[in-house]
Parts: structure tokens; sequence; C-alpha cells
């Protein structure tokens, strides 16, 4: 393990019963790196992102975080797993809570932090997304962008040591797209490690660090985003570039 490893996924496979939708995954992410997973549908992305905080078992293989196997389950898994921030595709706000509550639930419950120091925390970060003026509204009153800044902003209040971002945008109508993908490139740019599984190119192109191409459940290739965009070395990753820019 290199001082830099963070995550490292080591011969992971995964079944959805008979399908085998992750094959011997071994992936390292590094500290303060952003790093996008891209492919078609079905080729196992979004698997393998829940699969590093055990939203979703393995069959086989081993997960570490920093060096420690990820538990598979109890007090050990959830202490990691607060170490682990996740922004999901459909958000995954509570409705029945505003949106200043939605931030400060976990540093309350998990971290034990006093209301009015998690208040303060949460109102910085609700700024730093451009939400703070709709932290006394609930979900269902925003907009799509709006509810995804507040989901990052959810989990930045954790404190973690990387996001996972599963699709992001993917659930959002396309003006709106841009105002969470700015939000992102911000904090990419402070140094946050994110892994992103997204479709949005560009985003990867400008952002990423390291792009890696998944198809049928395997890694078929990683590179630096200039090099993979332009000079792909995989026939699958030609064929799934060109469908791209044909569009």
């Amino acid at each position: 393990m290199s001082d830099r490893a963070i995550i490292e996924l080591e011969n992971v496979n995964k079944y959805f019963g008979e399908a085998h939708v992750l094959k011997d995954i071994n992936l390292t992410i590094n500290r303060g790196e952003v790093t996008v997973i891209i492919g078609p549908s079905g080729s196992g992305k979004s698997t393998l992102c829940r699969t590093i905080n055990r939203l979703e078992s393995v069959d086989s293989g081993k997960i570490r975080i920093e060096g420690v196997l990820l538990p598979e389950e109890g007090h050990e898994l959830a202490a990691l797993r607060s170490r682990i921030g996740m922004v999901f595709q459909s958000f995954n706000l509570f409705d029945h809570m505003s949106v200043l509550r939605n931030v400060t639930l976990a540093p309350m419950d998990v971290k034990k932090v006093n209301k009015a120091d998690a208040e303060k925390k949460a109102m910085e970060l609700l700024k730093r997304v451009g939400v703070d003026d709709q932290a006394e509204k609930y979900p269902a009153q925003l907009s799509g962008g709006q509810r995804q800044r507040v989901a990052i902003a959810r989990a930045l209040a954790m404190e973690p040591d990387v996001i996972l971002f599963d699709e992001p945008t993917s659930a959002l109508d396309p003006e709106m797209v841009n105002e969470v993908l700015d939000v992102m490139t911000s904090l990419a740019s402070d140094g946050m490690t994110m892994v992103v599984v997204t479709h949005e190119m560009n985003f990867a192109r400008r952002v990423a660090d390291r792009v890696i191409f998944m198809d049928s459940g395997m890694i078929i290739e990683e590179n630096s985003p200039d090099e993979f965009f332009d000079n792909p070395q995989n026939e699958r990753a030609k064929i799934f570039l060109n469908s791209i820019r044909s569009h």
C-alpha cells in the first residue's frame, strides 16, 4: 500500500444471482485524487461505487480503507463508513426534515456534535454549495439541483476522507446539471478525494486525475483524461467514445 492510498480493492467479485457484475476488480484510490468511472449502462460502475462503503456486499475479494480491512457489519463498519461520504443519484434526503436538519443529523447522532456547533457548520456548508437561503425549507420545496447540493453539504458535514458520487446529475434537468458540477469542481480544486460515477464526459475530462472505463463488470482501461479521451487503447473504449461523440 502506498502512503497516499486511501481505498484499495483487491480481486473483488460481486454477483446478483447468476449475473457476475464485478469481475476481479483491482483498484487503488489515492488521497486527494479525483477518480472518474465511466462506461456503458450495466457495466458495474454504480455497483463498484456502492461496494466501497458496503452498501453492496461483495462475494469475494478484499476492500481496505487506509489499510484497514472493511468489516462485514457492526460498529467497526459504521466507524469506517462515517469517513466515506456518499452522494446518490436520487438525493436520499429525509423529506420530513428541513434542509438544515438533514445536514446536522449525522454529525449530531454519529459524532455527538452539539446542536449549536452542528448548525453553525451546516450553515457554512450550505453557503459553500449556494443554498444557505433554503435552510428552513423542506426537500420537496427545492429544485433537483438544490436538493443535490444539499446532499453534497450533508456528505461534507461528516468531514469525510473521501466522497463517492453515484451518477449525481443523472436525475437532474439539463439546466441544473452545471450547478451541481460546479460545486463538485470546487471540491476537487480544494483537494477533496472523490470517486465519481458519471456520464458527464466534459466534467471527466476537465476535473479527473484519472479516468476508469468499465465494461461487463471489468475495468477495461484506466488512464489520464487526456490520454483516455484522445488516445483510448482499448477497442471497446474507442467504440464507447465514438458512440458518445456521434450524439
